[in-house]
Parts: structure tokens; sequence; C-alpha cells
């Protein structure tokens, strides 16, 4: 199965990318995938880095199925 990774803000300027597609296992949760991301790439594990799955907040524990879009950003402030 693939999946979608969009990176936005500070994430997308480690990542050096502002988006990947990547294989993922069967089973496989929102938290794994981005513990997969931060294995690749390392600099991301200094940040707190949020995730949302189809453009929903996710909580980490949704299961990715076959074309999900996931975005992992930085925690997004405002004034």
């Amino acid at each position: 199965m693939t999946a979608r990774v969009l990176f936005f803000g500070a994430t997308a300027d480690i990542a050096k990318t502002r988006e990947i597609e990547i294989s993922v296992y069967r089973g496989l949760s929102a938290a794994g995938v981005l513990e997969t991301i931060v294995f690749q790439i390392p600099e991301l594990a200094e940040q707190k880095l949020h995730i949302s799955l189809n453009q929903q907040y996710a909580t980490g524990d949704e299961i990715i199925r076959e074309g999900d879009e996931l975005a992992i950003f930085t925690a997004v402030s405002g004034g």
C-alpha cells in the first residue's frame, strides 16, 4: 500500500521537500507512519510534531489505508 505524506512549515524545511509517497504495511497506524518518517529524517525528532490524516487532526491511533494523505507539521500559533 502507499500513502502520501505532506510536510508543512518547519517540517518541510527539515525534510527538504513538501511531499513524499511511502509504502505502508496493512494495519500501520498514523503514529507508526510518524515514527517511520522520524527514523528516516532524524532532525524531525527535535520538533514537537503533529499529524493529520485526510485533513483531520489525528490522534495517532488511526489505521492507514491505501491512498490516505497524512500531513506532518509543527504546532500552529496565531495572534
